[in-house]
């Protein structure tokens, strides 16, 4: 796992990160931990997969349709890029 140091963190805000982790029964370092995470993994941001089964539903793509895509898919590889 990587390590992360913050470095120059105001004294205010330490102490809040200790009381807020006090609150929620963790140490400082989980509580930092936890909110790192759902920055930038929120619990409600958009899933690619799911958002592709939406489009596919809202445009009424069937399972047939996929089927239909599979059969005529392109199954040779791709030829790399000349530069």
């Amino acid at each position: 796992m990587a390590m992360l140091t913050v470095r120059n963190l105001p004294d205010d805000v330490h102490r809040a990160l200790r009381v807020r982790a006090a609150q929620h029964g963790r140490s400082t370092e989980a509580e930092v931990r936890e909110i790192l995470t759902m920055s930038v993994k929120p619990e409600e941001r958009i899933r690619m997969g799911e958002a592709l089964m939406a489009l596919g539903r809202q445009i009424g793509l069937t399972d047939e349709d996929v089927e239909v895509f599979e059969q005529i898919e392109d199954k040779a590889p791709a030829d790399p890029v000349e530069v």
